[in-house]
């Protein structure tokens, strides 16, 4: 593996949702300030990178995902100069910042749109896709049509996402200098990398009717990053491959494409769809997430470690207990892939085992999928409290609802009103709360992270599988020159664990498990054992 991806490896990534991290003016909304605020935290609790959710100017119709300006900061999280302030500050601390990129689409706000849109013959005419009629029935990813007729140009524009999100034409060589230009823009002022948003749609498949993995799409991104400009930071893209030939064109050292991808494939455990729940749970996760550490270790590849974002329910809700066994499934499912050969990602709240809310309105949600999800599954027959069930289980507002920080009003989130009520456990669920518990999800993940930054062998060595397929648990080994780590996570059943690699010294366990102990491993017990 190339020496940059090693230095990756070594990295642990917060990602934080700007909207609901910390207000630091009174109004409600979370903002570049209030990041700045917590940087002290993120950095204690072994943070290296921090990754942002859009905070572009933005009007806002799919929460900063439609872009008016790459260059200017949304008013609601403050201004240029706060950004440039936040870029120093977390730079003054040794860590790292990712920035979110979304190339597949702006708003319909955009100087390009509002040019494009006025004639067929303007220079900004062909910065999008544009016809006399739909070309095919491909659907919006929220809902209808992806075509959407326009009175003022008289045509139809493609739009992957909300209509008010028109697809950029990324064939029109000048849109592909735009995207560069904005890269360059944000390199020159300290960023260290992108992730970027579905970047799989980038090129169109006409052809074979797919509006993704289009016949241009790795030439597109090697024109992004695989430039000397651009060849040096890390690059993450939201891609969704189960092909590990399709992986290697995107992310292989000697490709100068992305530095890795996100691998979704376990994403689906605990859910029937999105919106539906099933009863697979770790030991799918388990089985998915050996498959592809072997994959990306074969191939030399960088693997990301993630259970959560800003697009699904918190994955401890879905594939653990979050209720009397909160603690105990939050810490087993980070120790089980956290340690995994990779890049750690982790989603804000996850460090004090934040979990889904419930709400009994439509009123309660804010987010545009879930809105239309609910008066879809209405339309269809279903009653409101089936569609209510839905979007409680499976919508986007989950992981976007304000950070708790205290059990005080409104989580000690902002002295004002929160943009979107707070999640229904925050009076539970909060770090104050968390702090002073015995059983601190924070305070564990800060464990973790410290033994990993302590042990290379936790972040450079090989992962080589212990377990059997018919076991009900996971153990594996991290091995590097000399030194063995065995890391051993029982799933939701009481059962009795032996395996060789045991016999060593405990590095860490979730339950307080000495040196030594040979008892039954407990619900959603964890154990490290340096190997003799």
């Amino acid at each position: 593996m190339i020496e940059k991806y090693k230095n990756f490896k070594n990295w642990v990534v917060y990602q934080i949702y700007p909207r609901s991290f910390f207000d630091s003016n009174g109004d409600g909304i979370g903002d570049l300030n209030g990041i700045t605020a917590k940087l002290d935290y993120l950095k204690e609790l072994g943070v290296d990178a921090v990754w942002l959710c859009p905070c572009f100017k933005s009007p806002n119709v799919d929460n900063g995902y439609d872009i008016a300006d790459y260059r200017q900061i949304m008013d609601e999280f403050g201004t240029f100069d706060d950004a440039l302030r936040l870029i120093a500050e977390i730079k003054k601390r040794d860590m790292k910042i990712i920035m979110d990129l979304v190339p597949n689409h702006t708003s319909d706000q955009h100087e390009w749109f509002l040019e494009s849109r006025k004639s067929k013959d303007n220079p900004y005419s062909d910065y999008y896709y544009w016809a006399d009629e739909p070309l095919n029935d491909w659907r919006s990813a929220f809902g209808g049509s992806a075509w959407q007729y326009d009175d003022v140009r008289g045509q139809y524009y493609l739009h992957s996402y909300a209509i008010e999100q028109p697809d950029l034409n990324w064939e029109n060589p000048k849109v592909v200098k735009e995207m560069q230009n904005v890269v360059d823009f944000w390199i020159d002022l300290g960023v260290d990398g992108f992730r970027c948003d579905v970047i799989d749609q980038i090129s169109k498949d006409f052809v074979n009717n797919r509006n993704s993995f289009g016949p241009t799409l790795h030439d597109h991104i090697n024109q992004l990053f695989g430039r000397e400009k651009t060849k040096h930071i890390f690059t993450i893209g939201e891609c969704w491959t189960k092909e590990i030939d399709e992986i290697c064109r995107h992310i292989g050292p000697d490709r100068g494409e992305l530095s890795t991808l996100f691998q979704f494939e376990h994403f689906d455990t605990g859910r029937r769809n999105k919106w539906e729940p099933s009863d697979t749970g770790l030991l799918r996760v388990r089985d998915v997430l050996t498959k592809w550490q072997i994959l990306h270790q074969e191939n030399e590849l960088l693997h990301t470690l993630f259970t959560d974002n800003h697009d699904n329910n918190f994955y401890l809700s879905r594939v653990g207990n979050d209720k009397e066994l909160r603690y105990e499934s939050a810490t087993c499912i980070a120790t089980m892939i956290y340690l995994m050969n990779g890049m750690p990602l982790l989603y804000q709240g996850q460090e004090i085992g934040a979990a889904g809310s419930h709400f009994d309105s439509i009123d309660d949600f804010d987010d545009i999928e879930s809105i239309n999800k609910y008066n879809e599954l209405l339309a269809r027959g279903k009653t409101k409290e089936e569609a209510l069930f839905a979007i409680n289980f499976g919508g986007r507002d989950n992981t976007r609802r304000p950070m708790a920080w205290t059990a005080g009003e409104n989580g000690g989130f902002t002295t004002g009103t929160p943009w979107i009520q707070m999640g229904s456990r925050a009076k539970e669920i909060n770090l104050e709360s968390d702090l002073a518990s015995e059983k601190s999800v924070f305070k564990y993940f800060k464990a973790l992270f410290a033994l990993r930054k302590e042990m290379e062998v936790l972040r450079q060595g090989e992962f080589i599988p212990l377990h059997k397929p018919e076991d009900k648990f996971a153990a594996y080994l991290r091995k590097l020159d000399g030194c063995r780590v065995c890391v051993v996570t029982n799933f939701d059943k009481t059962q009795t664990i032996d395996i060789p690699e045991m016999k060593g010294k405990l590095l860490l366990s979730n339950y307080g498990r000495a040196d030594g102990d040979a008892s039954a491993f407990r619900p959603y017990e964890v154990a490290l054992y340096s190997v003799e």
